[in-house]
């Protein structure tokens, strides 16, 4: 995922994850969970995890979280899982958002598996 223009890495990551939380926030996402991987995963530097009430309610937080990555200047994020709903991958490069039915959240737990005592997690709401 290209950065903006005139940011280097870490002020990108910074910005991206700024921008997945502004958007998450702004689409009335719940549970919103930022996990600090860097350093400690290839995958990205920033894993986001949270949920919406229901299929149609995941699908516009993803949808909505596209269109600010690209607005802001990240490009085009890879997406999975947009057709069901239940469970929505988003790769926006240094940030990796997971976007959840509540029911669906709660059976994979994928938090649980990044919640080592070296990992740093911020619960945003």
């Amino acid at each position: 995922m290209p950065s903006p223009a005139g940011l280097s890495g870490s002020d990108a990551s910074s910005r991206a994850l700024e921008t997945v939380l502004a958007s998450l926030e702004d689409s009335k996402a719940e549970n919103i969970v930022s996990i600090d991987i860097q350093g400690k995963s290839s995958l990205g530097d920033h894993m986001v995890v949270a949920s919406g009430r229901s299929h149609r309610h995941v699908a516009a937080v993803a949808d909505q979280l596209l269109k600010a990555l690209k607005d802001g200047g990240f490009g085009q994020a890879r997406v999975e899982g947009l057709s069901g709903a239940d469970w929505v991958l988003i790769d926006a490069g240094d940030v990796i958002v997971h976007v959840f039915r509540p029911e669906i959240r709660e059976f994979y737990n994928i938090e649980k598996m990044w919640q080592a005592p070296d990992l740093e997690e911020e619960t945003i709401h």
